[in-house]
């Protein structure tokens, strides 16, 4: 057990901290502090000592060296249970401190601030306190270390029961979340001097993020999983009714919320197992969502659905006559909200933010380590179009091939899309063949009662050979939109003008694995 005797107190969070530190006082427990800390202890009647009257040194430097002092780091690396260093303390009047109360400069709230400086973010990086957590976490058998206020309560308790004393295996505990804290910092710190520089994938890379909230379970009932959060966005993933997420919501309602939101206003994607099963838009939500559930309405049971607009009455109506996992939109009226609230399964995301495109990494984990991208953000326009048929589009048929490329990019490869010009028709999804996504697609929508005759056909790459082309113009559709690439272009081209189709190439791939 380590007995409390002496504590250095030091925070820039001041939250309970005059209430921990009366009950340190009350309890004869000797109170060391700094700066602002010290000002808000005293003016609160605490009994606190300055740490330079503790030291015998002033604070120099605008306040930067304070605590890097031997009578500091000494009394809380000091091994008590080790002869020798209980000797070399007492030759250089060194004390034990046993309690250490710290947390760090805002360093991150510092930095989200649009206007700050790099200045102001280098004036805001903390190397006192940091070398205080990590002194008195390393001699955690002698010292407890409190750097979160959420453990103020329970270190009470324990200290009131054990008469002013904490076991070694609470001080472990609080120990490790330090060494957790003063990583994340380090790490948000390195993160915002690449950024300044532009570096995206520096030789070293850490990553630093807050739970946010415990999953139901993983991929499978029996796998534990949790969902984080970067230290420089906060998460708009807020429930606001429904069951529990898991692992799997969570993927299905981030492709549904990026689908969504890099297609039209008011439009509508229902993505079920990562793939989409119907995207359209439309004059209102409940057009889009009437449209988009047509192109696989047995699929679409049990969905998720991403929504590029408000949500009102009649779009909550239609979408709770059959049962769907969850809606993640920009908002939801009163009226839908409570029309939903019948239903109170279903997991309701408010994205105030649903078409700010971010600058988001794609981080794939490996047995042996992790891949990282940027995000399939990019999209090109009509003017960028080769067309490479005989046959020239018209201004709708631009259109109409444009939704379908926009589609296509969120369907796992080999992906084929048949639409229309503001609806998929069919799709074709995660086939080792092009060929069979073609023939899959159109079964899809025969299936359904939907024609692909005179549809448009957006492919996720380019095809190998002439083979797809066929397919297509079998099932009657009129127009290809995809890379091109292949060295069977020319090959491909002439099918195409054979059957008469109209053939663009975007010059751009979009596998998604």
């Amino acid at each position: 057990m380590i007995q409390i005797k002496r504590a250095l107190v030091s925070v820039s969070d001041k939250t309970g901290i005059t209430e921990i530190c009366s009950f340190l006082a009350k309890n004869g427990v000797e109170i060391l502090s700094t700066g602002g800390t010290y000002d808000a202890l005293s003016k609160a009647g605490i009994p606190v000592k300055k740490v330079d009257e503790f030291t015998g040194f002033p604070e120099i430097l605008h306040g930067r060296v304070k605590t890097l002092h031997p009578k500091i780091h000494g009394g809380l690396l000091g091994d008590t249970t080790n002869p020798d260093h209980v000797k070399q303390m007492e030759t250089n009047g060194i004390v034990p401190i046993t309690l250490v109360i710290v947390n760090l400069y805002p360093f991150v709230k510092t930095v989200m601030k649009p206007d700050v400086t790099l200045e102001d973010a280098i004036e805001n990086i903390d190397i006192g306190g940091p070398s205080m957590l990590r002194s008195a976490a390393k001699n955690h058998k002698n010292v407890v270390v409190l750097t979160d206020p959420k453990d103020y309560e329970s270190f009470q308790k324990e200290f009131t029961t054990n008469s002013g004393k904490i076991s070694r295996e609470t001080a472990f505990s609080y120990a490790a979340k330090v060494f957790s804290e003063t990583a994340s910092y380090d790490s948000a710190i390195s993160t915002y001097f690449n950024k300044r520089l532009g570096i995206k994938y520096p030789d070293k890379i850490t990553f630093a993020f807050n739970k946010k909230q415990k999953l139901r379970y993983g991929e499978n009932p029996h796998q534990d999983a949790a969902f984080y959060e970067p230290l420089f966005l906060k998460s708009q993933f807020e429930a606001l009714q429904g069951k529990e997420l898991s692992f799997n919501n969570m993927l299905d309602f981030d492709a549904a919320f990026h689908v969504a939101s890099l297609l039209p206003k008011n439009a509508v994607s229902i993505v079920k197992h990562l793939n989409p099963c119907g995207i359209a838009f439309g004059e209102t939500v409940l057009e889009s969502f009437e449209l988009a559930r047509k192109t696989d309405p047995i699929s679409a049971f049990g969905g998720i659905i991403g929504i590029h607009g408000r949500v009102e009455k009649e779009a909550a109506e239609e979408i709770t006559k059959n049962f769907v996992e969850g809606v993640i939109a920009e908002s939801f009226s009163n009226e839908a909200l409570e029309i939903f609230s019948k239903k109170p399964n279903i997991r309701l995301i408010p994205i105030a933010k649903f078409d700010e495109a971010l600058d988001e990494l794609d981080l794939r984990s490996l047995h042996h380590g992790l891949l990282i991208q940027n995000r399939d953000y990019d999209l090109i326009t009509k003017d960028k179009l080769k067309i490479v048929s005989k046959k020239q589009p018209t201004e709708d048929d631009l259109e109409g091939l444009m939704f379908a490329w926009n589609c296509v990019k969120f369907i796992k490869s080999n992906a084929i899309v048949y639409t229309d010009q503001n609806s998929t028709l069919g799709i074709g999804a995660g086939q080792m063949s092009r060929v069979d996504s073609v023939e899959l697609g159109a079964m899809k929508a025969q299936k359904v009662g939907l024609s692909v005759v005179g549809s448009y056909v957006g492919s996720d790459a380019f095809f190998p050979f002439r083979d797809g082309i066929d397919a297509i113009a079998k099932v009657g559709a009129k127009a290809i939109i995809q890379p091109g690439g292949s060295i069977r272009d020319e090959e491909v081209i002439k099918a195409a003008d054979e059957h008469g189709l109209i053939m663009v190439f975007t010059g751009m791939r979009h596998f998604r694995h």
